[in-house]
């Protein structure tokens, strides 16, 4: 699977930078909000792991995109 670059660059952006962010601030947020910590655990830990499974398809995509060009990417 290769992403087209525009897409890659969306994706990695969002991996990068937004995922992160957002569950920090949702960490914090709820907190001072005394939402129940069991419901903050579990709002942090979807949002984490969609940025994980993004993260992990933009790093099949570079793989299958150096092979492409005859990187040495083992």
């Amino acid at each position: 699977m290769k992403f087209p670059d525009k897409v890659y660059n969306v994706l990695k952006w969002i991996a990068l930078i937004c995922i992160p962010a957002i569950v920090t601030f949702l960490s914090v947020v709820l907190g001072v909000l005394e939402v129940d910590p069991k419901t903050i655990n579990i709002i942090v830990t979807i949002i984490a792991a969609i940025g994980t499974l993004i993260g992990s398809l933009i790093g099949v995509s570079s793989v299958n995109y150096n092979k492409g060009k005859g990187g040495d990417d083992k």
